[in-house]
């Protein structure tokens, strides 16, 4: 095969954020890679088209968070019996899994080893590719039931002890197979997967006008970061401008997202730990803040407030003054909170050296996020890739060092301080005029990409227009993709009991990631 160096092809792509596209042959699409990682890109995304009808290609898509953009790398296969192009999981260990998972919706593959399936699940099958162009969304399957080859772990002493995929309570399904030597966890393997709902082809039955409500319910606790991240992604397909007011209003919607989802996590957090004086708390307050929202926004959870072109309601004249006060207190009471945690022995006995996550590890596994920054990584696309109102505002990543669930969860106690402080800012800002615009037409073939930080890390959304104001293909990913690996690592060394503990202080999304 001959260099196909000369052959890169780049561009600018829409997107919210500073991005470039560069269509690339098989060699360059590791070389570009292989530089990403020398440069300290992070991976954010990877995906997979079926084009045969344009052109009798297949496509892949890398997305990358660059150091002052977003780089999307794009290569093109010919519909052969078995379409591959080259893994570069050597590069971004976070890889592997997202390429299982393109073969698993679309039926082309890596060169990664690794084939076992990661989201079919016996819902389909094997011969059987759903986001293809010719695959019958209606069609009806049999179950065609088949192990998961684990892998195994022996030795002397050695014992597995199998969780899941159904839990106690309400927890979404997962399958977690711990090996275990004596009371320490010598290896952890997840398998995910279980709640894949077919989003991605749900899509395809959709106006680019009605993706966002969809896109608001891939993750429940993500509601406002995804359906932004769906509205950017149209806006910058269709060079639509989204109001000043509006994009303020978006993003106290995303901030009040964020302080509810770390109140739940930190009382859930003290529960675990044996303190449900924590949990009862901590509940309140995130009570208080969905009845806050109820009253401001219009609902308790932000499912349906971001809408292309702006947002869905304005503020009443009396909503900031009503903010404000509610500011006060809760920074109040959460503060008081802290210093229970922080001086309560039993709580710190549970945190302190638990589920430990090096900044070494994150690095090399391309954490992204909450997870990353409790390991010392300054990483938040609102400070170091702002968009609007971000620059205007001003943000500063906040990091823990030490990466474990003491620091994950002085991370959350921290963030809460410093969203108030931005929810405070933003209603001081907040400028006059329309809280909505109209979008105009979209051509059809356009690729998009909107990129927001949630509240776990930055949640991506890759939408191609298609004709009539449909929506031709539209992929979705959550952080969680990068950061469930990370559990397995934080786990070692640790015993079995404190493994919800673990799990829950990094709360990855299992809707989000599954799809």
């Amino acid at each position: 095969m001959t260099s196909d160096l000369i052959n890169v092809q780049m561009e600018s792509m829409p997107s919210n954020l500073p991005c470039r596209r560069l269509r690339v042959g098989a060699v360059d699409w590791c070389r570009r890679a292989a530089k990403l990682r020398a440069g300290a890109a992070l991976l954010l995304t990877i995906w997979g088209a079926d084009d045969r009808d344009r052109d009798g290609r297949y496509r892949v898509f890398a997305a990358f968070l660059d150091r002052d953009q977003i780089t999307v790398l794009e290569h093109a296969m010919d519909a052969g019996a078995h379409p591959t192009y080259p893994s570069f999981v050597e590069f971004f260990p976070a890889a592997a899994r997202m390429e299982r998972a393109v073969f698993d919706l679309l039926g082309i593959s890596s060169t990664h080893p690794d084939h076992r399936g990661w989201l079919r699940h016996a819902g389909w099958p094997k011969s059987v590719f759903p986001l293809r162009r010719d695959a019958d969304a209606a069609q009806q399957f049999a179950a065609e039931t088949e192990p998961y080859a684990f892998v195994q772990v022996e030795g002397d002493g050695v014992h597995e002890i199998p969780v899941g995929p159904v839990h106690a309570g309400i927890i979404e399904p997962g399958n977690f197979r711990f090996s275990v030597v004596g009371e320490k966890v010598l290896r952890l393997e997840a398998r995910l997967g279980y709640t894949h709902k077919g989003i991605a082809k749900r899509f395809e039955s959709l106006s680019l006008h009605e993706g966002h409500r969809l896109a608001a319910r891939i993750s429940g606790d993500s509601a406002a970061a995804y359906a932004w991240a769906y509205c950017a992604a149209l806006e910058a397909a269709t060079q639509a401008a989204c109001p000043p007011r509006a994009v303020h209003l978006r993003a106290l919607a995303l901030e009040h997202e964020r302080i509810a989802n770390h109140l739940g996590d930190l009382g859930a957090l003290g529960n675990d730990a044996g303190f449900a004086f924590g949990l009862t708390h901590f509940s309140r307050l995130k009570e208080d803040l969905l009845r806050v929202n109820q009253s401001i926004f219009g609902a308790r959870y932000l499912m349906d407030f971001i809408v292309p072109g702006g947002v869905a309601a304005d503020l009443s004249p009396h909503a900031p003054k009503r903010l404000r006060a509610f500011y006060a207190s809760l920074e109040e009471d959460v503060a008081s909170l802290r210093g229970i945690y922080e001086n309560h022995a039993g709580v710190q006995d549970r945190f302190r050296g638990t589920g430990t996550l090096t900044a070494a590890t994150a690095q090399m596994l391309g954490a992204l996020g909450l997870a990353a920054r409790a390991s010392g990584i300054p990483q938040d696309l609102r400070a170091t890739h702002p968009w609007p109102p971000y620059p205007e505002i001003g943000v500063a990543a906040i990091t823990q060092s030490a990466g474990d669930v003491a620091a994950r969860v002085a991370l959350r106690l921290d963030e809460i301080f410093a969203s108030l402080g931005l929810c405070r800012a933003l209603l001081d800002k907040l400028p006059a005029g329309e809280i909505h615009a109209g979008i105009p037409s979209a051509a059809p073939g356009t690729l998009a990409l909107g990129v927001i930080e949630g509240w776990r890390g930055p949640v991506a959304i890759a939408l191609e227009t298609g004709p009539h104001g449909g929506i031709r293909r539209c992929h979705a990913h959550d952080p969680s993709w990068q950061n469930w690996p990370l559990l397995e690592h934080a786990i070692l060394g640790n015993i079995v009991p404190d493994f919800p503990l673990i799990n829950k202080s990094f709360n990855l999304s299992y809707s989000g990631h599954d799809g």
